[in-house]
C-alpha cells in the first residue's frame, strides 16, 4: 500500500502521462469541491464566525508541506508580542472524537493526534480538536480567553469564517501538474491560491514569501537531554525514521548536517509499534519531533528527535497580529 501510493505521488509530479485517464474523476471531484465552496459562499450552508479574529493554515495539496512548525512558529511569535493565541485542529488520528477535547499535558497522541499534541507542547497554547472546527474554537473559547484563533490545516474547512488565509505549498511540487484529485495532488483547482491572503513557500529563500526550517538541536526522546545538530554529538552512521507526508525532505535536513542515513519511511500519521523500532539497536535513533511524541514509550536512550523552527516572513507576523490590534 505504502510503494503503491508513493507511485502515484512521483506519477502526480512527474506528469505521467496515463494520468489523463484519471480527468473525468477529476472533473467530477473539482465540480464537487467548487459547488460546496458556492454553497457556503452564498449562504446555503452555514459559516460560523468566532468572536476573535481566525486564521487559517492549510494547503491545496494532498501530503506533508510544513504546515506544523509554521503554526508553531506563528504562535511563539504571536506569543513574543503579547498577544494570547488558540490552536483548533481536526485531530486526526484520535480515537473516538465525536466532540470537542482539551489538549493537555497528560494527552496521548491516541486522545488528539500528533499534531496537536505537538503543537500544545511546543507552545503552551490551549489547543482543541474537534470534527468540527466550529465545535472546536467555541468548546476553546469558552473555557480559555484567546486573542486570536489559529486553524490547523483549515482551509477546506469552510464552516468556521476566516479573517486571514495562508496556503503553503513546496517551493519544488508547488501545484504539481495542476490536476486534482485522483488525477493529481491538488484538494482545490490552482485558482483557489489567488483567494488566500498569503502564499507561502517551504524552501524558498524569499523574504516575502519563503519559508525556511532551521535545525535547532537534537533531543533525546526519552530523557529530554539536548545536544547539537551535527555527526560530533552522535556519531555519524543513524537511523533515520519518518512517518510524515513528505520523508524526503527529513531524510536530506539530514544529510545536510552531514549524517549518513539508513532510511526508515513510514506512511503520515504512522501509529508505532515497539516491532517498527526494535531493531535500530546497533546506532541512533533519529526521527522528527512529530513522529517522537508517539514513541516515547517504544525507544530506549539511543533515540533523538530533530528539533526545527520554521522561519516566517515578518511581514506575515505583523499582518496577523494587525488583526488583534485592529
Amino acid at each position: 500500500m505504502r510503494a503503491a501510493a508513493d507511485a502515484l505521488v512521483a506519477a502526480w509530479y512527474r506528469g505521467a502521462w496515463w494520468l489523463w485517464l484519471l480527468r473525468p474523476l477529476e472533473c467530477v471531484f473539482r465540480l464537487l469541491v467548487v459547488t460546496r465552496r458556492q454553497l457556503y459562499r452564498s449562504g446555503l450552508l452555514h459559516t460560523w464566525r468566532a468572536p476573535v479574529p481566525v486564521v487559517v493554515v492549510g494547503n491545496i495539496a494532498v501530503g506533508g508541506t510544513g504546515k506544523t512548525p509554521v503554526i508553531i512558529a506563528l504562535a511563539e511569535a504571536l506569543q513574543a508580542r503579547g498577544i494570547s493565541v488558540g490552536v483548533v485542529s481536526r485531530g486526526y488520528g484520535a480515537h473516538g472524537l465525536d466532540g470537542p477535547r482539551q489538549v493537555g499535558e497528560n494527552s496521548t497522541t491516541s486522545d488528539c493526534g500528533d499534531e496537536p499534541l505537538l503543537i500544545q507542547r511546543r507552545t503552551g497554547c490551549p489547543v482543541v480538536v474537534a470534527p468540527s472546527r466550529p465545535e472546536a474554537a467555541r468548546a476553546l473559547l469558552a473555557t480559555t480567553p484567546v486573542q486570536l484563533l489559529l486553524s490547523d490545516d483549515g482551509l477546506q474547512h469552510y464552516a468556521l469564517a476566516r479573517d486571514l488565509e495562508i496556503a503553503l505549498l513546496d517551493d519544488r511540487h508547488r501545484t504539481g501538474n495542476g490536476f486534482c484529485l485522483p488525477a493529481g495532488p491538488l484538494r482545490e483547482p490552482p485558482s483557489r491560491l489567488r483567494g488566500v491572503d498569503y502564499v507561502l513557500y517551504r524552501g524558498s529563500d524569499d523574504p516575502e514569501t519563503g519559508v525556511q526550517y532551521l535545525a535547532l538541536a537534537l533531543v533525546n526522546v526519552a530523557t529530554g537531554e539536548r545536544c547539537p545538530a551535527r555527526p560530533g554529538a552522535l556519531g555519524e552512521a543513524v537511523y533515520a525514521v519518518a512517518g510524515i507526508g513528505q520523508p524526503q525532505q527529513f531524510f536530506s535536513a539530514l544529510e545536510r548536517l552531514g549524517f549518513q542515513l539508513e532510511r526508515y519511511a513510514f506512511g503520515d500519521h504512522h501509529v508505532y509499534r515497539a516491532a517498527d523500532l526494535s531493531a535500530l539497536s546497533d546506532r541512533p535513533i533519529i526521527m522528527t519531533e512529530k513522529d517522537a511524541v508517539k514513541c516515547g514509550q517504544l525507544v530506549g536512550g539511543n533515540a533523538w528527535y530533530l528539533e526545527i523552527r520554521a522561519q516566517v516572513p515578518t511581514t506575515l507576523v505583523e499582518a496577523v497580529a494587525a488583526l488583534v490590534h485592529h
